[in-house]
């Protein structure tokens, strides 16, 4: 009996919260001929095929929802040996700073199983933009950051990569508009360069139809339907969709998050960056 190889259930479950194999690629940093072909090794040591076509894309087969909850199991207790032979002794102080999309999706469910595992270690969380994190890490205010990444960083423990998409009210907008609204972080925002370069480059008419400090504010004026904002699939929960492709909206690049250590950090700092690295990769499920 061949086992199933951790990464390649790593690629798979991108798959099936991305929806797509383009995506999952973005996901998991390899290319899509890659995740082709780690696909395929899988349809091997299962014995029988995963992914089927669906229109022009790819869904999953029976064998293929059936593996999906073995595959979070298997994932699940991976990460709780990996966190229980770590930090038995383990013990001090760590300062995390995270950007909201992390904090709201994702990192708690790490945290949490962190935090079991290691239960003399203090955790002391901040949440903030990228370039406050950023000059907290530097002064050395935070033993570690998540934020999204604007130039390589030799304090860069690991990246995490994700497709950028473009979200709107599941009611959709308010009012039908020639120039197309927009939601959007007050500068400097990589979210907000993304968006503006993108219609630009392709010649459609915009507003700024809504500002914010924070994105609880960017999530109230999207929900309201007076905007369409530009994140990640993070951002994409309580009433908030993916844009209909009948807006036609332009292409927009993979976003890039980086998890950055802090000079003075130690061992537990360490141990939970390359957690966060290893479960971050794998966008929030459904």
């Amino acid at each position: 009996m061949e086992m199933l190889d951790p990464d390649l259930l790593k690629t798979f479950l991108a798959f099936v919260d991305g929806g797509s194999l383009s995506k999952a690629a973005s996901t998991v940093g390899r290319t899509p001929s890659a995740v082709t072909a780690q696909m395929q090794r899988l349809e091997e040591i299962v014995g029988e095929p995963l992914l089927v076509p669906q229109g022009r894309g790819r869904g999953l087969t029976p064998a293929g929802e059936d593996l999906v909850g073995h595959a979070r199991r298997i994932i699940a207790v991976q990460t709780e040996a990996w966190l229980a032979l770590k930090g038995a002794r383990a013990g001090g102080r760590i300062a995390i700073g995270t950007t909201q999309d992390f904090a709201d999706h994702g990192l708690p469910d790490l945290l949490r199983a962190f935090a079991v595992s290691h239960p003399r270690v203090r955790i002391e969380l901040r949440v903030g933009r990228s370039l406050e994190l950023e000059s907290a890490l530097q002064v050395g205010q935070l033993d570690l950051a998540i934020t999204m990444r604007h130039a390589p960083s030799p304090d860069e423990a690991a990246l995490i990569s994700e497709p950028m998409l473009w979200l709107c009210s599941e009611k959709g907008l308010a009012t039908r508009q020639e120039a197309v609204p927009l939601a959007l972080l007050d500068p400097y925002c990589g979210f907000r360069e993304a968006a503006l370069n993108a219609l630009d480059a392709a010649g459609r008419r915009y507003r700024i139809a809504a500002g914010s400090a924070s994105l609880a504010g960017l999530r109230t004026a999207v929900t309201a339907g007076i905007a369409l904002t530009l994140r990640t699939r993070r951002f994409a929960h309580s009433g908030i969709v993916e844009a209909p492709r009948e807006l036609g909206l332009p292409p927009v690049p993979v976003a890039t998050f980086t998890i950055r250590l802090g000079r003075e950090a130690g061992r537990p700092a360490r141990d939970l960056a390359e957690l966060l690295g290893s479960g971050l990769s794998l966008p929030p499920s459904s």
